[in-house]
């Protein structure tokens, strides 16, 4: 039997969706093994995984309620409005910094063979989605110890923490294009997600921002996330409509705009990394 080799130009652009597809068992291989780094033999993985939040949370509760003297949401303790906040700000920033390096720390695999690229940063959400899941088996303890029963919509965390991987994969993919050019951009990530945890309601309840300043705050997307996970958890809050909104036309923005800078730059990445 003969085969034919055709080369068309811009074939493997408009191929390139479609090999998205064919190449899924790489999606998955890369994702199991991202995992398995992070936890595999070794106990720091999952204690850092668990006492993250854990420390985080203990300083919010300390600085917030009982120095500066900030009100709780609702009937919730304090210590549990705030760790229901990190939850989301935990999978943010953990997919944020995941993706902006995955392409630098792939440079041997990506240097080699062809493939679409996306399906790197695309895959480090895998560990992100696994430090989720351990915080969230800890708060459901944290409900227990102190008999606070979860509300009827505690289903909605599905499609938040969808939300909340969806706000940080769009800037992800950015970051990680630019920082196979600018290296500086691995010391400016961590600073982006300190700072971003600060001016979020994780330590605080969105209710102290003034009203008239309240539509701005809510521009920063990860405000309508956390608001989301607090009323899925606790229950204790209206449903954050408009913060919502905001969170999800942002998130569609910004991956539509981070999906077409990493397409612009892709085919350099092989040369320059």
């Amino acid at each position: 039997m003969s085969h034919e080799l055709i080369i068309e130009a811009g074939r493997t652009e408009r191929q390139y969706w479609k090999d998205l597809w064919r190449y899924r068992e790489l999606f998955f291989i890369l994702t199991w093994r991202d995992v398995a780094v992070q936890y595999k033999q070794t106990v720091v993985g999952i204690l850092w995984a668990v006492l993250r939040p854990l420390l985080t949370m203990a300083a919010f509760t300390i600085v917030f309620s009982k120095i500066a003297k900030l009100p709780a949401e609702g009937e919730a303790p304090y210590a549990l409005m705030v760790f229901a906040a990190m939850l989301p700000w935990q999978l943010f920033a953990t997919a944020l910094g995941g993706t902006a390096n995955s392409l630098v720390t792939n440079s041997n695999l990506i240097s080699k063979i062809y493939f679409p690229r996306i399906i790197v940063p695309a895959a480090t959400l895998g560990v992100a989605v696994v430090d989720f899941a351990i915080s969230f088996a800890l708060l459901g303890g944290m409900m227990c110890w102190y008999q606070y029963l979860p509300p009827v919509q505690i289903l909605a965390v599905i499609p938040l923490t969808l939300l909340a991987a969806l706000v940080a994969l769009g800037p992800g993919l950015i970051l990680s294009a630019l920082n196979v050019t600018y290296r500086d951009f691995r010391i400016i990530v961590p600073f982006i997600t300190q700072f971003g945890l600060y001016i979020s309601p994780v330590g605080f309840s969105s209710s102290i921002v003034p009203a008239e300043w309240r539509v701005l705050y809510e521009c920063n997307p990860m405000v309508g996330v956390i608001d989301g996970f607090r009323w899925a958890v606790l229950g204790n809050t209206a449903f954050p409509e408009r913060a919502l909104t905001i969170s999800l036309v942002c998130a569609v923005v910004f991956l539509l705009l981070g999906i077409r800078v990493f397409r612009h730059t892709e085919r350099t990445f092989a040369d320059i990394i």
